[in-house]
């Protein structure tokens, strides 16, 4: 296949012409049914869900009160993209997002990518919101009796490494009633879970429940969707602003002291788990055929959905930090956790309720997004036809619709929620990327269609190079140490927590006799507890140094370095240098700041991730050209 049909795009007047076909000929054509209302209702239903009830404890955690900077700076990156992607879906209102805009913008390949990775989002997306939804049910299960056996309500990748860590530090001294409650239940779900041969068989059933039920809900049509999704929304944003209103007055202002506990880093460090509570907001987009008047409604829908959503995550985090110290809230649920532990248990059980239906409005906006990209992909002949199929009756994407219940609810079973959560990050940060990046492309062509919403121009021009040379000024003159040690590749000691539980019994051993030569605090003869006795020193980096540098272990178990080391800082990286390209593009073409923003912004998120979410993110992509060239290039619509 010649390398220029790779690239071959989609115009915005084809795919038009198609719409307007479907919908006067009845076939393959989507109900609508929605309004600006319902739209911002639905981006609140997605938004406001794990992020408020589940992922932002452990941000917090992270970066303590200071998180809602992290908030901020999410929202605006999203609302960056949000306008890259209001511009989209109203100059193409139809049903497959990023997936068509790139298909206008950068040519067929570029668009099954970016497909592919949407595939990611939204099913690893609802796998992560299943996992939480279960963790909230059967803490509500607790609450009134009901308690189920750890092993079915725990994935098998959490309760395989929270074993192997809990006897890890109950090895070195800590005794078990002083592991974490994850840890706790991780240890006791393993201990007690069935098993078959070698294999623990641990699952996380009531996540398989919740999918079961919400797929049905979804198949049986957009009206049902939206009115169920209405009810939900109103339910929990009660909820919510009840938490504020009674978390208010238990909010204790030396909690807020010191109010970065781990610095810039700790702060970036919840990264994906903050992003991840904002995402829901580009899953509208899905709707635009099912919308009364997409041009107008979906980019008022998108910006009115992530002001809301911004406001109440900073209140709850304030909250939420100022009630207790900010190293207690990494937990699975976090709002129900804290009332409970103030002794208000009556509010502490409204909290699970609420979060129970709030997770369920979540993973249904989620839910119905997937199987319209794929709907999308397969009009377009990338996907097998069957995927195109609209219920005769019902008006909804059928078979797409089923296949994501399974895509979905198997892996939940199984895989660990933080992984999920910055699998689903990325692959969203990449759409968002390509969507600003469309944008910047089609910025200058006149003739592309325009929508009524056009993003304000704003020329970069000079403005991206002068912000560039502040944030040089910046690194250098304000954390100038940090930025050597990343440019050098300087050594690093790991965290206590990462060589305790490196260590061998013999080892071990060895350690705590010299923790007990070099005490000045005679802290060894109170506890025999290795982790606890070394992270005492992490407050002062001198110190934590020079003791690591006097353990007698291997160096390989005290530091990292090298390609070890490096490999964490490639994102980076990458991210540096594309952030020169585009500086150089910005002043030669004069491009719109906004989008262009957004791109770097979201570029940013990709790049504070983990190596090995590059890695696996990589993967995916590569199981998605082998696919496309096996099936979908030689079957394209375009390929004639």
């Amino acid at each position: 296949m010649a390398l220029k049909g790779l690239f071959r795009k989609k115009t915005v007047q084809d795919i038009l012409n198609q719409v307007e076909k479907n919908n006067a000929d009845g076939h393959n054509a989507l109900g609508k049914h929605l309004t600006a209302r319902d739209l911002t209702a639905f981006g609140i239903a997605a938004i406001v869900g794990a992020g408020i009830f589940s992922t932002i404890g452990k941000a917090s955690a992270d970066g303590g009160p200071a998180v809602i900077f992290l908030f901020l700076f999410t929202a605006i990156a999203c609302s960056f993209a949000a306008f890259a992607y209001a511009e989209f879906a109203s100059m193409v209102p139809v049903s497959g997002s990023a997936y068509t805009y790139s298909y206008v913008a950068f040519g067929e390949i570029i668009a099954w990518i970016i497909g592919w990775a949407l595939i990611m989002e939204y099913s690893v997306g609802n796998i992560t919101v299943a996992i939480s939804w279960s963790d909230y049910f059967t803490s509500l299960l607790s609450s009134g009796g009901i308690h189920l056996p750890q092993w079915i309500q725990m994935d098998f990748l959490s309760a395989s490494r929270g074993f192997d860590e809990a006897t890890a530090l109950m090895q070195a001294g800590k005794s078990y009633a002083d592991l974490s409650p994850a840890l706790q239940d991780a240890y006791t779900a393993w201990n007690t879970s069935p098993v078959i041969g070698s294999f623990h068989f641990v699952a996380d059933l009531p996540a398989l429940l919740i999918i079961v039920l919400i797929t049905a809900l979804i198949y049986r049509g957009m009206k049902e969707s939206r009115n169920a999704s209405n009810i939900m929304v109103v339910v929990k944003l009660c909820i919510v602003l009840l938490v504020i209103a009674v978390g208010v007055f238990y909010v204790d202002t030396a909690n807020w002291d010191p109010f970065a506990p781990n610095g810039v880093s700790g702060v970036l460090k919840g990264v994906s788990a903050v992003f991840f509570a904002y995402i829901g907001f580009d899953a509208i987009s899905t709707t635009a055929e099912e919308c009364k008047d997409p041009q107008r409604d979906l980019p008022r829908g998108m910006m009115w959905a992530i002001i809301i959503c911004t406001l109440l995550y900073i209140a709850i985090a304030l909250v939420l930090t100022g009630m207790v110290s900010y190293d207690l809230l990494n937990v699975g649920d976090p709002l129900a956790f804290v009332f409970e532990k103030l002794d208000l248990k009556w509010l502490s059980g409204i909290i699970a309720v609420s979060a129970v239906v709030a997770m369920a409005s979540v993973l249904l906006v989620f839910q119905m997004g997937q199987p319209r990209i794929w709907m999308s992909m397969s009009r377009d002949g990338l996907l097998p036809k069957r995927f195109s199929t609209v219920h005769p009756k019902f008006k909804t994407p059928s078979f797409a619709t089923i296949v994501t219940g399974f895509v979905v609810a198997v892996p939940a079973l199984f895989l660990n929620l933080t992984l999920v959560t910055d699998l689903c990050s990325i692959g969203t940060l990449f759409a968002f990327v390509l969507v600003c990046a469309g944008v910047l492309v089609l910025q200058n062509k006149k003739d592309i269609p325009r929508g009524k919403f056009k993003t304000p121009y704003v020329n970069s021009k000079f403005i991206m190079p002068v912000l560039l040379v502040i944030g040089i000024v910046a690194a250098f003159g304000y954390n100038n140490k940090a930025t050597m040690d990343f440019i050098t590749n300087e050594t690093q000691a790991n965290s206590s927590s990462a060589i305790i539980t490196a260590l061998n019994k013999e080892e071990t051993q060895k350690v705590y006799q010299y923790l007990v030569t070099v005490d000045p605090k005679n802290t060894t003869t109170e506890t025999p507890d290795l982790e606890q006795l070394l992270s005492q020193y992490q407050e002062d980096d001198a110190a934590y140094a020079k003791i690591i540098s006097g353990l007698p272990v291997d160096d390989a178990i005290k530091y990292e370095s090298g390609f070890s080391l490096f490999k964490h800082k490639i994102p980076m990286w990458i991210f540096i240098i594309t952030l020169l390209g585009l500086t150089v593009w910005s002043y030669k073409e004069n491009l719109s700041l906004i989008p262009l923003l957004g791109l770097i912004c979201c570029l940013y998120m990709m790049a504070e991730l983990s190596v090995w979410n590059w890695i696996y993110f990589g993967v995916w992509l590569l199981i998605g050209l082998v696919i496309y060239f096996g099936f979908s290039q030689k079957n394209s619509k375009l390929n004639i």
